[in-house]
């Protein structure tokens, strides 16, 4: 959509999350001023949005920031020490005009920087001295940017279609008054109407002058306080040194990388290549798949509602869909390497499945649990307590 590609970083930011946070849906939900300062004057929630997308932008954000972490129950990771992404912390945020940022966040455990510009992201965590990248997609054409008008964001009335289409399927909360980081702001909140699994609410809060995001939160269901949190406690605007975003981690840190993102065009003298293998019934899937699928009608309640078999001819996964929304359950079942006993998810905690020996993340949102029975790998995920993703695993044998 042109409208998007042509808005500055910081009006994007604001009108993605506010995309983000209705797109879960939302019943209304009341977020607290966080402080005594001004606040600004009401509006509807589309005047509000459209007034601080037209702001003027600013030439460079500098902030402190506190981020909440309180994803993992007590004993979901055994006592294993987390970086300041896995326990919180508070930290700084840089951000310039021109595509780069940084996001310091400082911890006993050893602080965690994340660099990024128009090229790459980077992740550094000084507490296992391992450094994460990845390659973004590439931009279009300086030609073809050449020729994109500016624009100066969404009109009125587009952004009142667009919330009265997203009202159909969302309850979203008005534009409330508010004051952060000392910044005249505005709030709103949604929660899933249905389908929400565990999710209870998503917040978000913008200053009314610049249009930046201030405060992101997300709500377990029947949770007062967030489980994953990003807000502002002191910002700035103006230019940023290049030395506050343009930083590297220490030479003699580990070396992982994230995979790399898919070009946006395709090579020249190359035509475009695709390994997944697209079926729509199940009885197609088992025909390819080499090896006996365990797929129920229903799981736990949850009808099927697709089946699907991805990867190469020597790495075949069937992906199975129960329900649908955020509450559904997403199983992916392969005669892989990738066990219960190896993988990411084989330091784990472990459960009992019924003869078979699984291993389990459990979070305030949502439940992964991986095991292995009679040759095949499962790995299972959705939004839902612990106990109701081992009883659903128990069941696919």
């Amino acid at each position: 959509m042109k409208l998007l590609r042509t808005l500055s970083l910081p009006r994007l930011l604001v009108l993605v999350a506010v995309v983000a946070a209705i797109a879960v849906g939302g019943t209304a939900l009341a977020v607290a001023a966080r402080g005594g300062g001004p606040t600004p004057p009401a509006k509807p929630l589309a005047q509000a949005i459209h007034d601080s997308l037209a702001a003027p932008e600013a030439a460079g954000i500098t902030a402190r920031i506190k981020f909440t972490n309180k994803l993992f129950p007590s004993g979901a990771l055994e006592g294993r020490v987390g970086s300041a992404l896995m326990s919180g912390a508070d930290g700084r945020l840089w951000l310039t005009n021109d595509g780069r940022g940084r996001l310091e966040l400082q911890s006993s455990a050893g602080d965690v920087q994340i660099v990024w510009n128009k090229q790459r992201v980077t992740l550094y965590d000084a507490s296992s001295n391992t450094v994460y990248s990845r390659d973004l997609p590439a931009l279009a054409h300086k030609a073809d940017q050449a020729q994109e008008p500016k624009s100066t964001g969404p009109s009125l009335a587009d952004i009142r279609d667009f919330l009265a289409r997203i009202g159909k399927r969302a309850d979203v909360s008005g534009a409330r008054p508010t004051n952060i980081a000392g910044r005249e702001a505005y709030s709103v909140s949604l929660s899933p109407k249905h389908d929400g699994g565990l999710l209870g609410s998503l917040q978000l809060a913008w200053d009314a002058a610049h249009g930046v995001p201030l405060r992101v939160a997300i709500y377990a269901r029947g949770a007062s306080s967030p489980v994953l949190a990003l807000e502002a406690t002191d910002i700035s605007y103006g230019p940023v040194p290049s030395a506050n975003v343009d930083i590297s981690p220490p030479a003699d840190a580990k070396k992982s990388s994230i995979g790399q993102a898919a070009p946006t065009q395709k090579e020249h003298g190359q035509k475009e290549r695709r390994h997944d293998l697209r079926v729509d019934t199940l009885s197609s899937v088992q025909a390819q798949a080499g090896f006996k699928l365990v797929a129920p009608d229903a799981l736990v309640g949850l009808p099927r509602k697709a089946v699907q078999l991805v990867g190469g001819h020597d790495s075949k996964t069937v992906l199975l869909v129960y329900g649908q929304g955020l509450g559904a359950i997403v199983v992916a079942e392969s005669t892989g390497d990738s066990s219960a006993n190896q993988g990411p998810l084989s330091s784990l905690p472990k459960v009992s499945l019924d003869g078979a020996t699984g291993h389990e993340l459990s979070t305030q949102l949502g439940t992964v649990l991986s095991w292995r029975r009679n040759g095949v790998a499962y790995v299972l995920a959705g939004s839902l307590p612990s106990a109701a993703a081992e009883a659903a695993a128990r069941s696919l044998k």
